[in-house]
């Protein structure tokens, strides 16, 4: 058997740990983050920002969760926004 990296490692303990869960709903899932990828892909502007290291890294942590791409989740997020689809969390 092949030797497992660090992130393979890291991954193989989470799930041993049972912090993976199945998606619920994954057609559903599947449909909403293909557009999601398709709205994105449609770029044609390049936007250049400065964030603090936390909120990036608070974005890379949720993107992974998500599974996709930090730039996909940012560009997504801004599109949501943008066309007010991004509805503020009551508190």
């Amino acid at each position: 058997m092949a030797k497992l990296s660090r992130e393979e490692r890291a991954l193989a303990a989470s799930v041993e740990r049972g912090e993976w869960r199945s998606v619920s709903g994954l057609k559903s899932a599947r449909a909403r983050y293909r557009s999601y990828a398709k709205a994105t892909f449609k770029k044609d502007r390049r936007v250049n920002i400065r964030i603090s290291g936390k909120d990036l890294e608070a974005l890379q942590k949720r993107a992974v969760e998500e599974g996709i791409p930090y730039q996909t989740l940012i560009a997504s997020l801004l599109h949501k926004y943008v066309s007010g689809r991004l509805v503020e969390k009551a508190a």
